[in-house]
């Protein structure tokens, strides 16, 4: 069983009271109105599948009920850090171990 560390709570809980929403830090188009169907479709539907570290929005479902982001690992599953909806993104060495 996964624990992560929700940054609001402050406390590792069980996978089981998280869920994944997607990846962080993207931006909605800034005039939807003006944006073509495909590259609306685009923006829900397409994102980056890479394998190593990745950004992603997590909420706390059975906790606090707060989103927030993690750099998560995908090859180890490894939950390197997580940090508050808004903040940036850690600085993170690209050889750094989890």
């Amino acid at each position: 069983m996964l624990l992560i560390l929700c940054p609001y709570c402050q406390s590792r809980r069980a996978e089981l009271e998280f869920r994944n929403v997607g990846a962080a830090h993207i931006s909605r188009p800034s005039d939807p109105q003006t944006t073509t169907d495909a590259q609306w479709g685009e923006f829900l539907y397409q994102r980056d599948n890479p394998k190593g570290r990745i950004a992603e929005r997590w909420l706390h479902i059975h906790g606090c009920g707060r989103y927030f982001n993690a750099i998560r690992d995908t090859i180890s599953d490894v939950f390197v850090t997580t940090y508050k909806s808004g903040e940036p993104p850690p600085a993170m060495p690209s050889e750094a171990k989890p």
